[in-house]
């Protein structure tokens, strides 16, 4: 049980929050996209797949998809990511190490058993039932409650043992994107919450983890913000975070105010097309270097007045002081990656239908993506000096999120390129 306790906390151990380049080498929260990986979190995704794909557009996924082949589709990513010395630890390792009473406290959560078609006398026998079955549950049983989240709905009958159930899943069947139920700034990991309420319970689940894990999550959004971990983006002194579909500006808010970004400068990138195809920033605008991005053709050649057309607003604050000051309001997106010298690669409307933005960058010019791409797409890749490692996702992209979403960077090591 110790054994991700002591490699993560090994890893994880900074005092406070800091702005400050971090010496060349040295494993700390990510300061910038470019960095070169060291630990990531992710999701293998099992059976909760399954009511997911029966219908997708209710599952938040874009199309039908194997959920065996998408298992080992994510498997293989994961060798790969081993492959380049990149330490890969899993929501089900965390889950098999954490405590029985812990389990079973979350799995008491999710496991519902409907008494409201019940006579009274009955009900407090119900729970009382529920709770004897938890007690006997195997840690693999505890685990599926988890995450299919099952509902009993139960009926009395004369027949047989007097009681009669429907049975209902609510699963997490998005939880294989562990993008987005967090973010991890250069101050640590934030919660968040997300938009959508199919997901609501993933968060929960990725608290947990962090806290097996030895580290406490800095902050938790709440209320009426929303924010997912797709939208944001490091970038050394710079943070780049969307705001629209799937993130708001209250939840933005709620991480400047808590001064949890540890970044001097806030690019808030404001998404006017609200498409589920470019539902988060890391759908149509992503980071290689620290001089080097790619955007989508619809975005980059997009004039004023289309929705297309990405503005910015930027928040700008003296080194270590707080509180975040608005400098300047609407300039356009493009514009201001211009102004900072990133060189921009355009990716196709064909390319970016097959995920071709959504790759992982594991350390300068060395990125990980969905194989299939237009040769016009490789060359522009390799006349910028790219490394690419080209991924089989083609079962896991019709969940709607690819080799970015699919993985929480939580240590990378400083390159010392700001």
């Amino acid at each position: 049980m110790k054994k991700i306790i002591f490699a993560i906390a090994s890893l994880l151990m900074l005092v406070g929050c800091t702005t400050k380049n971090q010496q060349t080498g040295e494993w700390t929260y990510p300061q910038a996209e470019w960095d070169k990986a060291g630990v990531i979190l992710m999701h293998t995704p099992g059976q909760e797949l399954f009511d997911g794909v029966i219908h997708p557009s209710a599952g938040l996924f874009e199309h039908y998809f194997d959920v065996d082949k998408a298992a080992e589709e994510h498997r293989g990513y994961i060798r790969r990511l081993e492959a380049n010395g990149i330490q890969v630890f899993t929501v089900t390792d965390i889950l098999n190490e954490v405590s029985l009473d812990t389990l079973r406290m979350l799995a008491g959560k999710e496991m519902i058993y409907d008494v409201s078609a019940m006579h009274d006398a009955d009900r407090f026998a119900t729970e009382a039932y529920r709770q004897e079955v938890l007690k006997q549950m195997s840690r693999a049983d505890l685990i599926r409650c988890i995450l299919l989240r099952p509902i009993v709905r139960l009926f009395p009958t004369s027949n047989n043992t007097g009681v009669a159930a429907e049975y209902i899943h609510d699963p997490l069947m998005n939880l294989y994107f562990t993008r987005d139920q967090s973010i991890t700034t250069p101050c640590g990991h934030i919660i968040c919450r997300m938009n959508s309420p199919q997901r609501a319970a993933e968060t929960d689940i990725i608290e947990l983890c962090y806290r097996h894990m030895g580290v406490e999550p800095i902050l938790r959004i709440e209320g009426e913000g929303r924010l997912e971990g797709g939208d944001y983006i490091p970038a050394g002194s710079v943070a780049f975070i969307g705001c629209g579909m799937r993130t708001n500006e209250e939840g933005i808010r709620q991480i400047m105010e808590a001064d949890a970004f540890g970044h001097d400068t806030i690019v808030v990138v404001k998404d006017h097309k609200r498409w589920q195809m470019q539902m988060h920033l890391d759908t149509h605008f992503n980071i290689i270097d620290h001089d080097l991005c790619t955007m989508v053709s619809s975005r980059l050649n997009a004039q004023s007045g289309e929705p297309e057309f990405g503005t910015c607003d930027i928040y700008v604050r003296a080194p270590g002081t707080k509180p975040y000051n608005l400098m300047q309001k609407d300039m356009p997106f493009v514009e201001y990656l211009q102004a900072r010298g990133f060189e921009i690669i355009p990716i196709d409307e064909e390319d970016e239908l097959h995920y071709a933005n959504n790759y992982l960058t594991i350390a300068p010019r060395h990125i990980m993506a969905v194989a299939g791409q237009s040769e016009a797409y490789q060359q522009r890749l390799k006349a910028a000096g790219v490394t690419v490692e080209w991924i089989e996702l083609e079962s896991l992209i019709d969940g709607y999120g690819a080799a970015h979403c699919m993985t929480q960077v939580l240590k990378r090591a400083s390159v010392g390129r700001y």
